[in-house]
């Protein structure tokens, strides 16, 4: 009996130590996993705040970067500005006197035989003007814009054209009282653009500064005689001011975006202007008639 009581309490012993040991296996399995997982967090808590860290980096140098780039952009504005600042207005600066031909020359039809002979005011003149009226028999005395109205007159011509031109026609004085002598010695005129707003001012009309300009070849022209509308080429920045024109003066076109006075007519004498371009290369094309209503009225 004594045998099996030893026996039986070596046997729970045994169990017992066995448990012992089965737990402090599973205590050290469950403190090694908890380590490893303490380990992983920590691992990705570096990990996130390495990648914070860069990108607190990456948008510290974006940042400045961006600064530069907008005192750049502010310095290139700056600049800028004071280009413009610099820059002389438009109004009362007479440009022609930069543009003009420095002597007379002549041109003679290229296809058809003389059908008359006009002089051509240059105040800047597109050589599609001349063509048109060269191509539709006309020879052509070419001037310098400050040319006397004596010596144009002692060519004897048909007609006059002034041509178009860059600047403020206010300041053109000089050539405004050359305009007003031939047209008061009768001669046929026709003014273009710069040369319109020369002819309005010759006949005691004035000018002014427009806001924006016309500029483009999309320009919308309404006939006031015909109820036509004629799509033309401009590029201008002054117009003629209707009510400053004399009642001898009669205004026959308008532009159809802001009413501006686009053409005029003298009462009984064979004078015209218009403020936008019928020699329009490559077009519109809509007002190149002109030329010919032009050398109608010279008796061409």
């Amino acid at each position: 009996a004594a045998a099996r009581t030893a026996v039986t309490i070596l046997q729970a012993e045994g169990a017992a130590a066995r448990q012992t040991r089965r737990d402090q296996e599973r205590r050290a399995a469950t403190l090694a996993a908890s380590i490893g997982e303490r380990e992983r967090t920590l691992a990705d808590l570096v990990r996130r705040r390495a990648l914070l860290d860069q990108r607190r980096e990456t948008d510290t140098a974006e940042q400045e970067r961006a600064a530069a780039s907008t005192a750049e952009r502010t310095t290139r504005l700056d600049r800028l500005a004071a280009e413009l600042a610099d820059f002389p207005a438009m109004t009362g600066r007479a440009l022609v006197d930069e543009v003009t031909c420095p002597a007379r020359y002549e041109l003679i039809p290229t296809e058809s035989e003389e059908r008359c002979h006009l002089a051509v005011y240059d105040f800047g003149v597109k050589r599609n003007i001349l063509r048109s009226l060269t191509e539709r028999g006309a020879r052509l005395t070419v001037l310098p814009a400050r040319t006397p109205a004596s010596e144009c007159r002692a060519l004897g011509v048909d007609g006059v054209i002034l041509s178009n031109g860059p600047g403020d026609p206010e300041p053109l004085t000089g050539i405004v009282e050359a305009v007003r002598e031939l047209i008061g010695a009768g001669i046929p005129t026709f003014g273009i653009c710069l040369g319109h707003q020369l002819l309005g001012l010759a006949l005691g009309g004035s000018t002014f500064k427009l806001g924006f300009g016309h500029h483009g070849g999309n320009q919308p022209v309404h006939n006031l005689l015909t109820g036509r509308v004629t799509i033309t080429s401009q590029n201008h920045g002054f117009a003629v001011d209707p009510a400053s024109l004399p009642p001898s003066c009669r205004v026959t076109e308008v532009n159809l975006n802001d009413g501006t006075v686009e053409g005029f007519d003298v009462a009984g004498k064979p004078i015209f202007s218009v403020q936008y371009h019928p020699e329009a290369a490559p077009g519109p094309h809509d007002a190149s008639p002109l030329f010919d209503r032009f050398l109608a009225a010279v008796g061409a």
